[in-house]
């Protein structure tokens, strides 16, 4: 399955309104899993979960995290990043980071839009946590480009044997000698 270059994986997540989900283990064993909003910043998925988010909660008893960024339509580019939060800002700590709070809001709307958001929501505490990609597991993934063979769209282990992706896949690899694009 083709990959995101760093390019384009830098250059996805920079683009704005892509909501983040995090994927948290709750005191009882259970994930769960909140969208958000988020920022990649200096190597860092960045997200702000408020005083009594349950997800807050369930990091600081277990840091480690998965979060997906993805798109719905067009190339369906999707970067996975697992690893461990970090608590950047305590909760309390709001006016230490709010240029980083204001960036966040800009990705998702206008100007004017995030400033009254800001403003009207400042007195609800929040934590900055960030997930360090250098030291996590970062896998990225994207729907073949028209020059690409569809056969590369799945990891290897998906393809059923004797079935026509199979036969397809095994036959790129063999006649052209394309580098197979698979994880």
């Amino acid at each position: 399955m083709p990959k995101l270059s760093e390019r384009e994986m830098l250059d996805f997540l920079a683009e704005p309104g892509h909501l983040a989900r995090i994927a948290t283990v709750a005191a009882d064993g259970a994930p769960g899993v909140v969208p958000v909003w988020f920022i990649h910043e200096n190597g860092r998925v960045m997200i702000t979960p408020r005083k009594h988010s349950a997800f807050l909660a369930n990091l600081r008893r277990e840091p480690r995290v998965a979060v997906t960024i993805d798109e719905e339509d067009g190339r369906y580019r999707k970067v996975l990043v697992e690893g461990r939060a970090e608590i950047l800002f305590e909760v309390g700590e709001d006016r230490k980071w709010d240029d980083v709070y204001r960036r966040i809001a800009c990705r998702y709307v206008d100007e004017a839009s995030a400033d009254y958001y800001l403003v009207e929501t400042r007195d609800q505490p929040r934590a900055l946590i960030g997930i360090d990609c250098a030291r996590a597991k970062v896998t990225t993934w994207r729907m073949p480009s028209a020059d690409e063979p569809y056969s590369g769209i799945w990891a290897r282990r998906y393809y059923e044997p004797g079935s026509k992706m199979d036969a397809a896949l095994a036959g790129a690899s063999s006649a052209t000698g394309a580098k197979l694009r698979v994880k």
